[in-house]
């Protein structure tokens, strides 16, 4: 199997826990419009330390992953084509947990304030996460029969992140921070809806095998 079970076990229960804690992150916040501010604008929030827990835990949960992808690394057919992708999709969702690592430890400045070097660090962090996580599943879709199922969610996902990126870049700049907040959101949904297919590769004993060849 791609993925090891108990690497993919670890990783959904993260995913969950996530979920769970930046809900609870949201809901204990007043005030603030989440279609127009950032899921970090609500951590530095009085009752955002949930949404800072989420981030880390997320990034625990990617951590696992990493580890649990090299099971795609099988000397089959074109060996150095497949361990080339497989190579680069483990660093892609390591850079993917480490900038959310970092973007959990290091909050952005408060709504309204000037940004100092802590909130760059914080947004820089974030753009590499939302960039890497796609590359990786398009990787990895590679790595899978063309007509499988889980192969065509990857690079729909990675599809639907990628647009949803550009689009938040059209929001930031041009278009005045326009519903920035909630594409940022639906940005944060096809990533982890992204990193739980990933993980559920592994969750199927059997059910796909690595394409030969490719």
């Amino acid at each position: 199997m791609p993925v090891t079970r108990n690497s993919a076990t670890l990783t959904l229960g993260g995913i969950v826990l996530a979920a769970l804690l930046a809900v609870i992150g949201h809901a204990g916040v007043d005030g603030l419009d989440p279609l127009s501010l950032t899921v970090s604008d609500y951590a530095v929030s009085e009752s955002g330390g949930a949404i800072h827990l989420a981030m880390l835990t997320l990034a625990a949960a990617s951590a696992v992953l990493v580890l649990g992808l090299r099971r795609l690394d099988r000397p089959t057919g074109a060996a150095g084509t497949r361990r080339g992708r497989v190579g680069t999709a483990q660093v892609l969702v390591a850079a993917w947990a480490g900038g959310l690592l970092l973007a959990g430890l290091i909050p952005t400045n408060p709504p309204g304030t000037e940004m100092g070097t802590a909130a760059y660090v914080h947004r820089y962090a974030s753009v590499v996460a939302f960039l890497a996580l796609p590359l990786a599943g398009w990787l990895i879709a590679a790595q899978l029969p063309a007509t499988a199922r889980t192969a065509r969610w990857l690079r729909g996902l990675t599809i639907a992140s990628l647009l949803l990126a550009a689009v938040m870049v059209w929001s930031a700049y041009p278009g005045d921070r326009a519903y920035y907040g909630l594409i940022e959101r639906a940005l944060i949904l096809a990533e982890v809806a992204l990193l739980t297919v990933l993980a559920t590769v592994g969750g199927r004993v059997g059910a796909v095998t690595p394409v030969r060849g490719a």
